[in-house]
């Protein structure tokens, strides 16, 4: 009889990726993959590491689930990604629960450490990550049929100062067009209409394998895939951006008019202390011409504040970027003292109570604005892919439009009959709400 695993994934899209490959090698490798944990012989923590809060969850996650070896069925306990890669020393000696420990490059093993682990041996593999997945991969979708991410590269070289991210999964490696472009085919064929091109800095794809950014190119490739309905970007690094990107995605209508903008800070001094690229008029002169290119375009960026040193009026600084640009999404975190950063052996840490301080300010002014756009698609028709029933008689779906990632962005009640998981209908915008939209679906 087959042995049952479970791979239970935590953190972001591009670990994710990294799940289902692992599900993939571990279904072609014999194994029977399971939904529950507690019905696994085998279960993998797939760990994010990425600030403290995700590393708290991480470690929470796998002593949660080391219970089911006293109480349940699990025989092996594997921890993987990030917080392995980084912490395989301190999980060792401190999780004694854990029979295999692997790192971010060893996805592709995943079936035959297990199987190490199942005969006895107490497995850690961790090297220098190298693996890049390709279109030859196995890999089991736990996204829903419609949708589907796609890295097309790994690994970061930007090295900001308060970033692990290089430590954890390497150098910047690019995959082929060619890989990238067999896997969307293969996926528009299996039901997706949904791709989101992933990476640690999606915008650099290729500078590295075909020595000039190819990301437009990419998208030429995939555009005329049948099937493929919306082509998202996501992690897109600022100092990456090309003006023949911005024509692209204007001029291509399967592009989501859509951006994942990451920028951290609006003080060109913080900025320079983060290690970051480019300064604010550089920033501002990109997403003006975004802007004028695709007047619609929904804009998502991220935040850290908090960072060692930063004053009241660098935080003042970013406070008037974000009521000047208006952005449609934003993120913010409070900055995480990591282990072996530049930043984080600074001595002018701020204290935890001021980061929580400036978050709340920040994330207040940003719910007023994200109102104040989300109240102009009032009386607007819509494109809606519906992801869900709702059990609500009175708008019984739930979905979104291009200008909503899954998961982060907002969501679009819709009222009507008839309806299926995967369809994309018209719907008419009737009422708005800070970050969701209510309408009906055209009959």
């Amino acid at each position: 009889m087959a042995t049952k695993v479970a791979v239970v994934s935590l953190g972001c899209a591009k670990n994710l990726v990294d799940s289902e490959v692992m599900l993939g090698t571990l279904a072609r490798s014999g194994f029977l993959v399971v939904e529950e944990p507690s019905q696994a012989e085998v279960i993998v923590v797939n760990t994010c590491g990425f600030i403290a809060a995700a590393k708290e969850e991480s470690i929470n996650t796998i002593l949660e689930l080391a219970q089911f070896k006293a109480q349940g069925n699990c025989r092996v306990l594997i921890a993987a990604g990030c917080l392995a890669q980084k912490y395989r020393a301190e999980l060792s000696a401190d999780v004694p629960e854990l029979d295999a420990i692997i790192g971010t490059g060893e996805v592709a093993h995943i079936a035959e450490v297990a199987r190490q682990a199942l005969g006895g041996n107490r497995v850690e593999q961790v090297g220098i990550p190298s693996y890049l997945y390709d279109h030859t991969s196995p890999r089991l979708r736990i996204t829903p049929k419609y949708s589907a991410y796609v890295k097309v590269a790994e690994g970061c070289d930007n090295c900001c100062s308060y970033c692990v991210i290089p430590q954890m999964r390497g150098a910047f490696r690019s995959r082929s067009m060619e890989s990238i472009v067999t896997e969307v085919k293969e996926l528009a064929l299996s039901g997706v209409k949904e791709i989101m091109l992933i990476a640690q800095d999606t915008t650099r794809y290729g500078q590295d394998r075909y020595s000039e950014y190819k990301l437009p190119e990419l998208i030429r490739q995939l555009a005329p895939i049948d099937g493929i309905e919306w082509i998202r970007l996501l992690y897109c690094y600022p100092s990456h951006f090309t003006q023949e990107l911005i024509d692209t995605m204007a001029s291509e209508p399967k592009v989501c008019k859509y951006l994942d903008l990451p920028l951290q800070h609006a003080d060109n001094q913080v900025l320079k202390e983060m290690y970051r690229r480019g300064n604010i008029d550089e920033i501002e002169a990109l997403i003006g011409k975004l802007r004028v290119a695709m007047p619609d375009m929904a804009l998502r960026t991220t935040f850290i504040v908090g960072f060692p040193g930063e004053t009241e009026a660098q935080f003042s600084n970013l406070l008037n970027f974000v009521r000047r640009i208006r952005f449609d999404r934003v993120g913010v975190f409070t900055y995480s003292q990591e282990e072996g950063t530049p930043a984080g052996e600074r001595l002018d840490q701020l204290d935890q109570t001021v980061k929580e301080a400036r978050q709340d300010r920040l994330m207040s002014l940003q719910t007023e604005i994200a109102a104040q756009l989300n109240s102009t698609w009032l009386g607007k028709t819509v494109q809606v892919l519906i992801e869900a029933e709702t059990g609500d008689p009175d708008r019984p779906y739930v979905g979104r439009t291009e200008r909503d990632a899954p998961e982060i962005d907002g969501q679009v009640y819709v009222s009507g009959s008839g309806l299926k998981v995967g369809d994309m209908v018209q719907v008419y915008i009737s009422e708005t709400e800070t970050y969701d939209l209510m309408g009906e679906a055209a009959q």
